[in-house]
């Protein structure tokens, strides 16, 4: 599997990938795509708008099959990366052995049925045991798993596994709450449905400290 890219939205590739730079805020942006797979997805979307009765030689076409190839790159990205060597980039011995919480975590993903988004939060709490790690490689992780075409309820748990394995702690406690616009846009139309998913281990499978997280969890949301 391919490291976590610190400075760049997606996956690294091969030398014959490439980069495209802008300046942005004084700082250059660089974007990698795959460019033999842009090209061969770039085909496959123009026969799409084709299907759709589209002329795809207009002009606000002509360059859509490129972009959705890029952008569909991107949004999987998290094909490229590798859950438990990010949390194993971070962690430190620490004898600490109280709930430790990430809330409000943005998580941005693409449902496997109908290849739409769905998006909302993730809250992510552990109880240390001997080891922490550091707190941005949690939202790493959820990022990690969320740019995959996914169901809510198998990415849940993927963070879940991931932090249990890799960190060995006392509990890990994962809920995600989000809205997929499959339901929004199109089937049921439903525009203020929330679909909550949640998993846990060890020490959260106690009521008393999963009730605990899910106060504070609730609390945040209040605020």
């Amino acid at each position: 599997m391919a490291s976590y890219p610190e400075k760049s939205g997606a996956p690294m590739n091969s030398p014959g990938d490439m980069a495209q730079e802008n300046e942005m805020n004084g700082y250059a942006k660089i974007d990698r795509y795959n460019a033999a797979a842009v090209e061969r997805m770039a085909r496959q979307y123009r026969a799409v708008l084709e299907e759709l009765g589209e002329d795809p030689q207009r002009e606000g076409l002509v360059k859509t099959p490129e972009r959705a190839a890029k952008a569909m790159q991107f949004l999987t990205h998290g094909y490229g990366l590798d859950p438990a060597q990010i949390l194993k980039s971070a962690m430190f011995r620490e004898e600490y052995q109280q709930m430790v919480i990430v809330r409000d975590i943005e998580v941005y993903s693409l449902c496997e049925h109908h290849l739409l988004p769905f998006f909302g939060k993730a809250h992510v709490a552990y109880i240390p045991n001997g080891t922490i790690v550091g707190l941005s490689k949690i939202p790493r992780v959820v990022d990690a798993y969320a740019r995959r075409l996914q169901v809510q309820e198998r990415l849940t748990v993927d963070v879940r596994n991931c932090i249990e394995e890799t960190l060995k702690p006392l509990g890990v406690a994962v809920v995600i709450e989000a809205q997929h616009m499959c339901m929004v846009m199109r089937g049921i139309q439903k525009q203020h449905s929330i679909a909550t998913t949640s998993a846990f281990t060890g020490e959260f499978n106690s009521e008393k400290t999963r009730a605990e997280f899910m106060r504070l969890i609730s609390r945040g949301s209040q605020a």
